[in-house]
């Protein structure tokens, strides 16, 4: 049964398939103190970045989350419904067509009662006054540090509640249970038969509230720290641009830069994509924004709903793949890995490339295959549109410039933010005028709430994955499993890279991409750091695939989203996006299997990037003929053609002479097969009328 299509504003429907659940639409004052508060915090975090507090990070990110858990409290309601990614796989697929609208009803006298609560125990490390044998300030709880007293115990479980319920509000119920499921582990492991690998010494629950609430890896470890530090800025610093009018300069942008085009709709949905994960930096959101203005298009070409449907989430999950403004997670890969933010860019640049050429080559065998139709787009010149308002990219730009210098993502995000609303003011209709500036600040808090709750909410994994040794013991099981199929390194390290991938798709299916990512490094890293990774192709690698769960069936939250613009049947939709977004499964294997694919993050020399590059898009090219079945330029591929090219697109995968070579003959062999299939009488599939192959 196909979603009907809904005429529901794109920003609100976009909520709805977001991993976070939609938020409370409030208005009087409970509106105005809320955008109060959320523009207290903005204006914390921009002091931060130049006037950091004198007592260190930690510090503020105690005030930087009392700031934010009582506003999630206010901000959501307690919707106790199973939540969308759980009802899907339990097999109802309508779960996310149905998710509710947001609550239009104020906070209850609970709501403001949680909120309380939250704020004393997020602000109890501070505070200078004694409290039955705790407080005293923040030295003298530093100074307790595994010697917390009752009262530090008390509030740290507080604390740890809080974040479950602002978790379950925010998210669903599944980070809540995987996060009392590692919280259980390091309780009860103690327990567990000690000849078992993930058996450990066992912890009590002082332990681990002091693991939680008064260590480097707990509430306010590295997760934390990038929410309060880097993506709350880059979330206003979207908000900006898109109260300026960039955001729809990038759909007008696309559509007059391929308007004389055959494919013209389909190109534009794609660079749609591709230039508004500069703004949204969310699947789901970019999804609708590209569907609501390109939709229409898609479907006056001729292009089915499911088939469009999986064309605009494959592009609109590129966002969160896509430099210079990446997803959460990647910020977390730089303060895990201890290096500069330009450089993560550097390494998701050829990634990026690869896999837009992949949908770009979908699209274009899709147009041919099904006789897709010129569509007109109502855009005018190109030049004439970037003249007008090509200083949107200036930011984006100046984020990259500023980086290049040498100064720090937080300095040249919020330099990028000032340049964009001083260049707002070009635009007579979108420039930001201080109401407009204090909406733009406060939207871009708001939308940092959930994702805030979730890194806090994170430091329970790695706290009691740090306390139990629980990372390499895992580890080793998974090595172990590879080893007992083959002794062979190599085939070893595929075996486990293998299972590493659909262990990650998996828990993508239950919990957000940022703790997804966060659960992954701490878990399945080591193992291939213990196998010889690097560990920036390790950290990528999760990345990766912490990503796709936007578009892996069953939830595939990209894919539902775009279902519900298009009103396509879902299940198709979301094969057909498996298919646009098939290079960004394939292509982390490629830069962790081989030292050579190390070329495709830039890394190792001219030579070994132009070689990783060029075999591995030759390679994405011949899957992509394989999965669409035709062959531009030339006509329909038959079943044998498809195989082989299958077989030659993942044989070039593998980034070793041998494979390349093999992988290339088969690719010869396909094209030779499709040249002669067209030679022949009748070939299957034919030629659409008045389209040459």
């Amino acid at each position: 049964m196909a979603p009907p299509t809904t005429r529901t504003d794109p920003g609100e429907l976009a909520s709805r398939f977001e991993d976070e659940k939609p938020g409370r639409v409030l208005a009087g004052p409970v509106a105005h103190a809320l955008t109060a508060a959320t523009l207290a915090i903005g204006l914390l975090a921009l002091w931060q970045v130049f006037r950091p507090l004198a007592q260190g990070s930690k510090y503020y990110l105690i005030f930087f989350l009392a700031g934010i858990l009582p506003l999630v409290f206010l901000a959501y309601p307690a919707d106790l419904r199973l939540p969308r990614r759980l009802r899907a796989l339990l097999g109802k697929g309508a779960a996310a067509a149905d998710a509710p609208a947001p609550d239009r009803s104020g906070p209850s006298h609970i709501d403001w009662l949680l909120a309380a609560v939250a704020l004393a125990g997020c602000l109890y490390p501070v505070l200078p006054i004694t409290l039955a044998g705790g407080g005293g300030g923040y030295d003298a709880f530093l100074d307790r540090q595994g010697l917390l007293v009752g009262i530090d115990v008390a509030m740290g479980t507080v604390l740890l509640l809080l974040l479950l319920e602002g978790c379950r509000r925010t998210t669903g119920w599944i980070l809540p249970a995987v996060c009392l499921v590692f919280l259980g582990y390091g309780y009860y492991g103690g327990l567990l038969p000690q000849t078992w690998a993930v058996a450990h010494a066992g912890l009590d629950f002082g332990q681990l509230v002091d693991a939680f609430y008064n260590s480097d890896s707990g509430f306010y470890g590295t997760p934390l720290d990038v929410a309060a530090t880097y993506i709350v800025l880059f979330t206003i610093y979207g908000a900006v641009l898109d109260l300026s009018g960039a955001g729809r300069f990038f759909v007008n942008l696309s559509a007059a830069a391929f308007r004389r085009s055959r494919t013209a709709a389909g190109r534009t949905a794609v660079a749609s994509g591709f230039l508004l994960g500069t703004v949204s930096g969310s699947g789901a959101a970019t999804t609708v924004s590209i569907g609501a203005v390109t939709w229409p298009i898609l479907r006056r070409a001729g292009y089915p709903a499911e088939r469009a449907g999986g064309m605009l989430a494959a592009a609109g999950v590129g966002a969160i793949l896509s430099p210079p403004t990446l997803g959460a997670a990647a910020f977390i890969i730089a303060e895990y890995l201890g290096v500069s933010y330009l450089q993560v860019l550097g390494w998701a640049l050829v990634p990026t490339i690869l896999y837009y050429l992949g949908i770009v080559l979908s699209v274009e065998i899709d147009a041919r295959r099904s006789g897709v139709r010129p569509a007109a787009l109502e855009a005018g010149s190109v030049w004439r549109l970037l003249a007008r308002s090509g200083y949107h990219f200036a930011s984006l730009f100046a984020i990259v410039g500023l980086l290049a210098v040498g100064l720090s993502a937080t300095r040249a995000v919020v330099l990028a933010t000032l340049l964009a609303v001083a260049l707002s003011f070009l635009d007579r209709t979108h420039r930001l005028t201080p109401a407009r500036l204090v909406a733009a600040l406060s939207n871009g808090v708001r939308g940092v709430l959930a994702v805030t709750v979730v890194c806090a909410a994170a430091g329970i994994i790695t706290a009691t994955t740090t306390k139990t040794g629980l990372g390499p013991q895992a580890a080793a099981l998974l090595v172990g499993a590879a080893g007992a199929v083959s002794t062979e390194p190599a085939v070893v390290l595929a075996l486990t890279a293998l299972l590493a991938a659909v262990a990650l798709s998996l828990l993508g299916l239950a919990v957000p991409v940022t703790a997804s990512f966060v659960i992954g490094w701490v878990i399945i890293g080591p193992a291939l750091l213990d196998l010889g990774v690097s560990a920036p192709a390790a950290a990528m690698f999760v990345f990766y695939f912490a990503v796709l769960s936007e578009v892996s069936p069953p939830t595939a939250l990209a894919a539902v989203a775009a279902a519900a613009v298009t009103g396509g049947r879902l299940v198709p939709t979301m094969w057909h996006t498996l298919r646009y977004a098939l290079p960004a499964y394939l292509i982390p294997l490629a830069f962790v299997i081989t030292p050579t694919g190390l070329g495709l993050l830039g890394i190792g020399g001219p030579r070994r990037i132009l070689v990783a590059t060029v075999v591995t898009a030759l390679g994405v090219a011949v899957l992509a003929v394989a999965a669409g079945g035709w062959l531009p330029g030339v006509g329909a591929a038959g079943a044998p053609e498809r195989v082989i090219g299958m077989v030659a697109g993942l044989t070039l995968l593998w980034l070793q002479p041998v494979p390349v070579a093999i992988g290339a003959v088969l690719a010869v062999v396909m094209t030779v097969g499709v040249f002669v299939r067209r030679g022949s009488p009748g070939p299957p599939g034919g030629t659409r009328a008045g389209y040459p192959a």
